[in-house]
């Protein structure tokens, strides 16, 4: 089986199954939420229902993580993701019509700024879509940083 690729070069699947349990609960999680709740609320409201929801799980989930951005090991911003469970996967939650490009951008942005590796988009939009990136830590040349 060769590897896919998504429309971001540097986003190629070379493990397609890298973290595929963990994954598969989240995205369990997610569809139970958007089945109980729909589309069209807040960001917020499904990234702590889901958070509670993963809790239920057995898993970690911490909203709103702190992400260092580096340049030649020096801090130089600070963003938020959404969702951070098991420190293994990134969650980006959004509630729009549809995925678009910069979505994308934003959690490959993520990916590249920390050690994390996998990360799910979610849109609780019209219907629940997503995607899943994996960025490779051998593939990352910034200085890398979990938390501030």
């Amino acid at each position: 089986m060769t590897p896919k690729t998504t429309l971001f070069p540097m986003t190629r699947i070379v493990q397609p199954r890298l973290h595929h349990e963990l994954t598969g609960k989240v995205l369990a999680a997610f569809y139970s939420v958007y089945q109980e709740l729909g589309g069209g609320l807040m960001e917020s409201a499904y990234a702590r229902t889901l958070a509670k929801e993963l809790s239920h799980l057995g898993l970690k989930a911490e909203c709103q993580v702190p992400i260092a951005v580096r340049r030649k090991h020096l801090p130089v911003d600070l963003f938020s993701a959404d969702l951070l469970v098991n420190d293994t996967v990134l969650v980006e939650l959004q509630a729009r019509a549809a995925i678009e490009p910069a979505h994308e951008a934003r959690l490959i942005s993520c990916l590249r700024a920390t050690t994390v590796e996998v990360g799910l988009l979610l849109n609780f939009g019209p219907e629940p879509r997503f995607k899943r990136f994996v960025f490779p830590n051998k593939r990352k040349k910034a200085s890398l940083s979990l938390r501030h």
